[in-house]
């Protein structure tokens, strides 16, 4: 199967690869929803992987529930905008965060500080809301299968192209 990320329109990939404001959801098998803010993500170029990355503490329903039904939806938004698209996939690959993964996180932390900075937040807020210690971290990586525009207003829920399996 495709990923849908890969027919998305460049500026949204590109929204999407830089790094912004990430939520993780899943659902348990009593489809009660769960969520938690990523601390880091990385989406492949061609689009054909995301990984995001949680705390074991904090996500610790997201993360059971991923591990128990394999569904996982990730919200990527501009704070500037609210441009906001939402990715689903059903199967995904939990492992320990490690020292290769240091500068994806690095990275993601400072796009959030530069996006959060241009609404008034300053970067060490940011970095307040996005600290970690990396032996607490697990990186959920996953194929993209479903996307859809979520930005406010008369499209949102829209699927994306290539948006529905």
């Amino acid at each position: 199967m495709s990923t849908p990320l890969a027919q998305l329109p460049a500026d949204l990939l590109e929204m999407m690869t830089r790094g912004v404001s990430t939520i993780v959801g899943s659902r348990d098998l009593a489809n009660r929803p769960s969520l938690m803010r990523a601390v880091g993500c990385e989406v492949t170029g061609d689009g054909h992987r995301t990984t995001v990355y949680l705390s074991r503490q904090q996500a610790r329903q997201v993360l059971q529930d991923v591990a128990a039904t394999g569904q996982l939806a990730v919200v990527f938004s501009e704070p500037a905008s609210h441009r906001t698209v939402q990715i689903k996939a059903r199967s995904a690959n939990i492992r320990p965060a490690t020292p290769a993964d240091l500068p994806v996180l690095q990275r993601y932390r400072l796009s959030m500080e530069h996006e959060l900075q241009r609404i008034g937040i300053p970067p060490v807020m940011t970095r307040a809301m996005l600290a970690h210690q990396l032996d607490d971290l697990l990186a959920v990586t996953f194929a993209p299968e479903q996307a859809f525009n979520q930005t406010p207003g008369p499209q949102a829920g829209a699927a994306l192209p290539g948006g529905r399996p």
